[in-house]
């Protein structure tokens, strides 16, 4: 049988389909999988071994759409369930099954916080969406697959990471899901631990001032001492921007732990059964987006009625206030 699975973007939401990739490929008899996402996010999914072919959506669908016509598929598993992925079902004209997305279940949640939404990860949804098939999920969670090019060698870090840090990956879509820099500073002092930090080019200057914060020299020694006595041991190297997102990856899989907001790297860091503290803005985790099959904790503010104000968060608050993220309480325990 030769399957086509639609997921256009974005990190997280690809990661989150790999079980459905998997248990396709080793379920059904003689399964020939091919994956369509934007050549955008083709890193995730290159060294799948469950894949078989990639496609790629550039800037014309009638192109993409010719591709996939000559593949003769038998079946279109569409993961997205948008308008492109409907012009391709109807274009190719053969069994499909699709995702059933939870708009007005969100919707609710979001404008009057009436709570419609099952208590089901969204993995599980997907799997759900290939049970016509016959296909059932195992047990293994979800894949993530690190080209050998892209591993990172703990030499590659300053001394004192080397023998063992945590990640905290401080960049996220939309800037109400994430902690403002005061609160990322006070967090990365409870951690207390060497703190890799973790993002995009657009996230180096926020890390670069975490990290001068806590930036000590061998001149101040007078100071030294005094951290030495209060146990102080956070020391940070900002990372964000320096690694693609493999290497990054790479950093998370040899991380003892990893804190993270909503974001892909969250999903990645729960593919390698990372300890995760999840942290939580204006979207929740009620969403069914929390970490999968992995132990975590989630860090969220509980005590609002504006909350959750957006399914996928927004580029300030809307009440001005910011209280999520403002008044969340670091309550987790590191042993």
């Amino acid at each position: 049988m030769k399957v086509l699975i639609l997921r256009f973007s974005s990190i997280g939401d690809i990661v989150l389909t790999t079980p459905v990739i998997r248990t396709l490929k080793t379920q059904l008899e003689d399964a020939r999988i091919h994956y369509v996402t934007k050549y955008h996010f083709k890193d995730l999914l290159e060294m799948n071994p469950y894949i078989d072919r990639m496609h790629y959506l550039n800037e014309s669908l009638p192109d993409l759409i010719k591709e996939l016509k000559a593949e003769k598929f038998d079946y279109i598993i569409d993961l997205h369930n948008n308008l492109r992925t409907f012009q391709i079902k109807r274009a190719l004209s053969v069994k499909s099954l699709s995702f059933k997305k939870l708009n007005i279940e969100k919707w609710l949640m979001v404008n009057f916080k009436i709570n419609k939404l099952p208590n089901v990860h969204i993995v599980d949804r997907y799997m759900e969406t290939v049970k016509p098939l016959g296909v059932k999920m195992d047990a293994l969670g979800l894949d993530y697959f690190i080209p050998e090019r892209d591993e990172v060698p703990l030499e590659w870090l300053p001394l004192d990471f080397r023998k063992g840090y945590g990640v905290y990956v401080i960049g996220a879509q939309h800037a109400t899901k994430k902690l403002p820099l005061k609160r990322m500073i006070e967090l990365c002092d409870k951690i207390n631990r060497p703190i890799v930090l973790l993002g995009g080019k657009e996230d180096a200057e926020t890390g670069q001032a975490v990290a001068d914060f806590f930036q000590r020299t061998s001149e101040d020694i007078t100071s030294e001492k005094v951290l030495l006595e209060l146990n102080k041991k956070a020391i940070v190297y900002n990372a964000c921007g320096k690694f693609n997102l493999n290497q990054s990856a790479s950093l998370v899989k040899q991380a003892r732990f990893v804190f993270t907001h909503d974001t892909g790297l969250m999903h990645i860091a729960a593919a390698f059964k990372k300890e995760i503290f999840s942290i939580w803005g204006s979207t929740i985790p009620g969403f069914g987006m929390y970490p999968y099959r992995t132990k975590f904790t989630i860090l969220e503010n509980n005590n609002l009625d504006c909350r959750p104000c957006s399914k996928i968060g927004f580029d300030k608050c809307p009440k001005g206030h910011f209280n999520c993220m403002n008044r969340l309480t670091f309550d987790f325990y590191l042993p």
